[in-house]
């Protein structure tokens, strides 16, 4: 499991957690009792969890497991000890750190295309207006082994507004994912992105591009006083 602390304003900070595959399966289909105590593992109390459909919608929780199961790609809070949650296998996961507020998003390309990232920054601005908002992207595909046909990568270049053209490792067209989500980000106004660079074509993550696995991890975060 990957682990960090960030600051979030004055004595509050971010916590964030990215399991992998030793860390169990977060698939939101799996036995309920067993993702429940894989959950509390990673943190304990309400997981505001996610129905996710490759939309826009983001939900804004107000306090702890408020939207669990909702229909959606982000939520956003500034409830302390609320844990926001995206479950992926080859999407890319991004939490979003603001003042005294959090978000986590689920981004595939068609989220992308419907301005899923676009939609949980503002929901971040309505809560606090903050500002200098910082991102972490997770585990995702790469361009190595996301090979993509000219037509759609020209809709997710569009979208984003600037070029997402990557190679696969056999030399085939590829969607470049972290450089699509950043190219999202940056436009809604992030400026400080950091990509952990973390390949879900690596064994330790689940992929059903790369393996055909229907295993998720997960990435979670939460808001904490010091």
């Amino acid at each position: 499991m990957w682990f960090r602390r960030l600051p979030a304003g004055t004595d509050t900070f971010v916590e964030i957690a990215i399991t992998d595959r030793f860390d169990g399966d977060f698939s939101i289909h799996g036995t309920r009792s067993a993702l429940d105590q894989r959950r509390q593992q990673v943190f304990e109390g309400e997981w505001t969890w996610l129905m996710q459909v490759h939309g826009s919608e983001v939900v804004v929780v107000d306090h702890p497991g408020a939207a669990a199961g909702g229909e959606a790609d982000g939520a956003v809070t500034a409830a302390e000890n609320a844990v926001l949650a995206v479950q992926t296998a080859d999407c890319v996961p991004i939490v979003l750190i603001g003042d005294g507020v959090v978000g986590v998003v689920h981004a595939g390309w068609r989220g992308l295309v419907a301005q899923v990232v676009a939609s949980a920054v503002a929901e971040i601005h309505a809560l606090n207006g903050s500002t200098g908002l910082r991102a972490v992207i997770g585990p995702c595909i790469r361009p190595s082994g996301y090979e993509f046909g000219a037509d759609d990568l020209q809709v997710v270049a569009t979208a984003v507004g600037g070029d997402v053209a990557g190679q696969t490792s056999t030399g085939q067209l590829a969607l470049d994912m972290p450089a699509a989500v950043t190219l999202a980000l940056r436009a809604a106004g992030v400026d400080w992105i950091d990509d952990l660079g973390f390949d879900t074509s690596d064994e330790r993550w689940f992929s059903h591009r790369t393996r055909g696995e229907t295993g998720r991890q997960v990435t979670a975060a939460r808001l904490v006083r010091s």
